[in-house]
């Protein structure tokens, strides 16, 4: 059975930056994301939204649980339910692994204290903010970077996936793989343990130009701007992308989800529609369910006032 489609995860729009990526402030958890931008989301005629959450956005620092954090999530997830869109909930840091080498977080590949944490903070989320299972979705940890976590990341998502299913076993789980969820890591995930597993990934290809001027990605130029015509892209770039990934998923009866793709504001509003639209026909002709990067803000804003030119056009290719 095709989840995504037949529950209503095919386009949807990430809100970075509010519950994760941030100041954690009273003002940004409050104020970044409203009521009033879920209604607009929804207005655009997508289905769903991926919202990035951090542990200490629920955990306190003497390990006890935030309830305003819960309550928080709730609230948003109620508002997706007023508006008709579903969630995806998504850990984009736990204690220990943030893939942002910034956060300083280390060791959760390597500490059974850090992954007992993880366990609890997921057995918590499915406890506390599950909803109704044809319209939450759990993503169960944002972009493992290095190749060689990825024995135990196998390891720690199949247990994961254990301790939720008791509480929750019939809620979609979605997990991605090393390389920041590269689609072509996939085929390192294990079998998925049941129909209800999604093989996730995420796509800034080619990196060049989507994250051109981009100051964390230290390897390129950080002064070259190229054009979508400039950075030659060829036709069948994305299918070729994307084939390591489609042969793993069909080899092993799981659907697949590009939870993050998108192009930085530092490309013209008019070349970022081309790239969409390009990326748009390869989701389209394998049918692969999606969801942007950002809906505010992030660098990579769609909301953002720079877009309202292309705007009407670009979402139609989300």
């Amino acid at each position: 059975m095709q989840y995504l489609k037949t529950l209503g995860f095919t386009r949807g729009v990430n809100l970075g930056g509010w519950m994760s990526q941030c100041d954690y402030s009273e003002d940004r958890l409050e104020h970044f994301i409203t009521e009033a931008d879920i209604a607009k989301i929804a207005s655009w005629g997508l289905n769903h939204v991926r919202i990035p959450v951090d542990y200490n956005v629920f955990e306190n620092e003497d390990g006890s649980w935030n309830d305003a954090g819960f309550a928080r999530l709730n609230r948003a997830l109620g508002w997706c339910r007023k508006h008709g869109l579903n969630a995806v909930i998504d850990l984009h840091k736990t204690a220990g692994f943030s893939f942002d080498k910034d956060e300083a977080e280390v060791g959760f590949f390597d500490s059974e204290e850090y992954q007992e944490r993880f366990y609890r903070l997921w057995e918590e989320l499915a406890k506390r903010c599950a909803g109704d299972p044809r319209h939450v979705a759990f993503e169960l940890l944002n972009e493992v970077t290095e190749e060689g976590f990825i024995a135990a990341w196998n390891r720690i998502a199949a247990e994961c996936i254990r301790r939720v299913r008791r509480i929750a076993p019939s809620h979609l789980i979605l997990v991605g793989s090393y390389h920041n969820n590269s689609a072509h890591a996939v085929p390192a995930l294990d079998p998925p343990a049941d129909d209800k597993v999604i093989y996730n990934f995420h796509c800034y290809e080619p990196v060049g130009f989507t994250h051109q001027g981009a100051p964390w990605v230290p390897y390129l130029d950080q002064e070259k701007r190229m054009t979508y015509e400039e950075a030659a892209i060829p036709q069948d770039y994305f299918e070729r992308a994307f084939a390591p990934a489609i042969e793993h998923a069909k080899k092993n009866g799981a659907e697949l989800y590009c939870g993050e793709y998108g192009v930085i504001d530092r490309a013209s509003p008019e070349d970022a529609l081309k790239w969409y639209k390009h990326i748009h026909a390869a989701f389209e002709k394998y049918g692969i369910s999606r969801c942007a990067w950002s809906y505010k803000q992030m660098d990579f804003g769609l909301s953002d006032a720079r877009m309202d030119g292309v705007r009407d056009e670009l979402i139609k290719y989300l």
